[in-house]
This record gives structure tokens, C-alpha cells and sequence, in this order.
């Protein structure tokens, strides 16, 4: 199975994704994920793992935890 090349994105192509995750969702389900990357070019897979990561940094700033979990006592 062969591995996606890093790709940075362009100016443009990082304005739409982070108008997506600061103005529309955070969690895009499928089908917007499916847009945005049509949108900036990028595949779906580029596109999710931008957003992953974008989240785990926001997250970060925010002082959650860089991934989701349940809450345990």
C-alpha cells in the first residue's frame, strides 16, 4: 500500500481550511470533508488529517486534551 507525500497546502488552499474549522465545524462529517477538499484541491485524506491536526492545536491553545476522550473519576 503506498503512502500519501506530505503536502503543505498554499495560502489560498489554508485560508479555506481554516475558514472551515473557525467559521463552519471543527468536526466536519464526510460530506463536508468531501467539499472542502474539492474545494482546495487537497484529497479527502490530506484534508482530514489537516483538520486533525488543526484540532489537536486549537484543542492545545484551549488547554483541553489534544484528543477526545471520556471523562473518568
Amino acid at each position: 500500500m503506498a503512502t500519501e507525500k506530505p503536502v503543505t497546502p498554499t495560502e489560498e488552499q489554508l485560508e479555506i481550511l481554516e475558514f472551515n474549522f473557525c467559521k463552519v465545524n471543527k468536526y466536519p462529517d464526510p460530506t463536508t470533508l468531501c467539499l472542502i477538499a474539492a474545494e482546495t484541491g487537497l484529497s479527502e485524506e490530506q484534508t482530514q488529517k489537516w483538520f486533525k491536526q488543526r484540532l489537536a492545536e486549537w484543542r492545545k491553545s484551549e488547554g483541553l486534551p489534544s484528543e477526545c476522550g471520556s471523562v473518568r473519576d
